[in-house]
């Protein structure tokens, strides 16, 4: 059975952040709100919260979730070769819309699906989920709908499409302004030679060019180079 906290309510937020962690702590899945969409998120460093994340989504594990930690400091312990311009990213526009992946550090004792060496992350501009990932930790978070479907944007979209697969509802409220749409964070792959742009989202290529201009934008082969 899963509990829904109202996190605008200074007691039930106090409340759904402690039942929060202690839903984590025993390797289930919660559900969050975070600046883009409702998330759905488990210890990043538990196989069985992972695994149990990607059941509830009907996602298999060729398609391993992004992880959100709460400063870009973070980054470090969990990624390496880190390049210049993707720090220049994560000054920029953390915390906010963008997913930077990178390689991960081989030496993490952690199980998130087929990621081929690789890990995405980001630091949520939401003041919720911020308070949580700085008491938990890294979390593997994905949006909170079941694969093929559209994100959800409110808690009852999240309940509709994830029920009791989820131990805690945190509920902060609509995300975006009635009729706007709401974009998804701007995934960067950051682990070839060039910065590019795999998933457009919240932040334009147009802005992500003022910081990096040589980044590809989704669908642009690098240019080549001659001999």
């Amino acid at each position: 059975m899963s509990t829904t906290f109202s996190v605008s309510n200074e007691q039930e937020h106090v409340e759904g952040i402690a039942a929060a962690k202690a839903a984590l702590a025993e390797k289930r899945c919660i559900v969050l709100p975070t600046d883009t969409v409702y998330g759905i998120g488990a210890d990043a460093f538990s196989a069985q919260g992972v695994a149990m994340l990607l059941a509830a989504k009907g996602r298999n594990r060729t398609m391993p979730p992004p992880v959100l930690i709460a400063q870009s400091a973070t980054m470090d312990g969990l990624a390496r070769d880190i390049p210049d311009e993707a720090r220049k990213l994560a000054e920029a526009f953390w915390p906010g819309g963008l997913t930077l992946i990178l390689h991960a550090q081989p030496s993490l004792t952690w199980d998130l699906g087929e990621t081929r060496g690789t890990v995405a992350l980001r630091v949520p501009n939401d003041e919720t989920a911020l308070e949580l990932l700085g008491q938990t930790g890294p979390l593997a978070v994905s949006s909170a709908n079941r694969t093929g479907n559209a994100a959800a944007l409110n808690i009852e979209q999240a309940q509709q499409q994830l029920g009791d697969s989820v131990d805690v509802y945190l509920d902060g409220g609509p995300r975006g302004e009635e009729g706007d749409d709401v974009l998804p964070s701007t995934i960067i792959d950051c682990t070839g030679q060039h910065l590019k742009v795999v998933r457009s989202g919240a932040i334009s290529i147009e802005e992500l060019r003022v910081v990096v201009p040589g980044i590809l934008d989704l669908g642009q082969d690098a240019p080549e180079t001659s001999a």
